[in-house]
């Protein structure tokens, strides 16, 4: 299931923001207009909030439609704390699909899913162990982190009847700005885009003025000057065509967030012995080549950002260590709430 951003209005493809414009000024405006660009079923603007970006939500849910979803269904995404940057449309469904999995009243109708494991933090802290910045940044120490994530979350997940299956590290994320950037000092003031409670805190630590801004919102408030700065990956930067606006991309390598492929355990299970091995056969192979494909794109995003006229810089000596002490400042906050489970994961990745 994937989130619409687009719908069919008499006629013609629309965003949600001229949805939202229409149903505003009544233009013509009567029950139904708006319709699912893939199942032609009726849907409604739903303005952004919290950490769920604008979309369209169908005024009745069609199992049948991968673009359709409940207004419960809108909550659930946010209440889960996944950020914009991560959410994807995929992976939007991604979250949803962990949801279905965890009610206690299993209807059956969701036996898989994947979920971006930092996104779970609030209900277990070493979920969000990858998502701490600055303390795993690079592919290599990434897989260390993973290693020692992965026997405490497989026991987590088993509790609540879910099979761990693998997980792939998104593109690093780095630092992009309108101004070139040498040291934190020159962070103090600036508008950040603060769009999860990490590059919240992180702006704090630096003195940059936190800015929340939607994903659908962003290039605008880019042209407008309203955000001068904000971390993802380059990945997303490219996506987001945000060389069209800011000229400067520091690959900081801050933090490597995980996907993770999760089954349920019942419909596992249920699989005979030789097909349970073929799928964890499977899982162990998609987790090799997963990390392959996001190198690859971490390489070549860099390359676009460039081919488009940003500079893709390393960042200085002094910006990585001042960098490196925001790390260690929400590293300790996390370890106060993470207690002991986060001291001993801690342990085992530094061995």
């Amino acid at each position: 299931m994937a989130t619409a951003v687009n719908c069919n209005y008499n006629g013609k493809l629309i965003t949600v923001n001229e949805a939202m414009n229409i149903k505003s000024s009544n233009e013509g405006m009567r029950a139904l207009a708006f319709k699912c660009t893939e199942c032609d079923n009726p849907v409604r603007p739903h303005r952004s909030g919290g950490k769920v970006s604008a979309h369209f939500e169908h005024l009745k849910r069609n199992p049948e439609c991968s673009l359709s979803h409940s207004h419960a269904e809108s909550n659930e995404r946010e209440s889960i704390g996944a950020s914009d940057d991560w959410s994807t449309q995929e992976l939007r469904a991604a979250v949803v699909a962990y949801v279905d999995m965890q009610r206690k009243n299993r209807d059956g109708q969701t036996q898989a899913g994947e979920v971006i494991q930092a996104s779970m933090q609030n209900e277990w802290q070493i979920y969000g162990a990858d998502g701490l910045p600055f303390l795993a940044d690079s592919y290599e120490e990434s897989l260390k982190l993973q290693a020692a994530q992965r026997p405490l979350i497989e026991k987590k997940l088993s509790d609540q009847g879910l099979v761990y299956l693998y997980a792939v590290a998104w593109p690093p994320q780095g630092l992009f700005t309108k101004k070139p950037i040498s040291s934190a000092a020159d962070l103090k003031s600036i508008k950040w885009r603060a769009y999860s409670p990490a590059t919240a805190r992180i702006a704090d630590l630096v003195k940059a003025q936190p800015v929340t801004v939607q994903a659908a919102e962003l290039s605008q408030a880019l042209a407008t000057g309203v955000v001068e700065a904000t971390m993802t990956s380059g990945a997303t930067g490219v996506d987001g065509k945000l060389y069209e606006h800011l000229k400067y991309y520091y690959d900081l390598q801050a933090w490597l967030p995980k996907n993770m492929v999760i089954v349920n355990r019942k419909a596992f299970d249920a699989l005979d012995k030789a097909t349970q091995d073929a799928v964890l056969k499977a899982a162990a192979a998609a987790e090799v080549r997963g990390l392959a494909a996001s190198k690859r794109v971490d390489t070549e995003s860099k390359a676009k950002l460039k081919a488009n006229g940003m500079q893709v810089l390393e960042a200085s000596s002094q910006l990585k260590a001042d960098m490196k002490k925001v790390g260690e400042t929400m590293l300790g906050e996390w370890l106060e709430k993470a207690g002991a489970e986060g001291q001993s994961l801690l342990s085992a990745y530094k061995r």
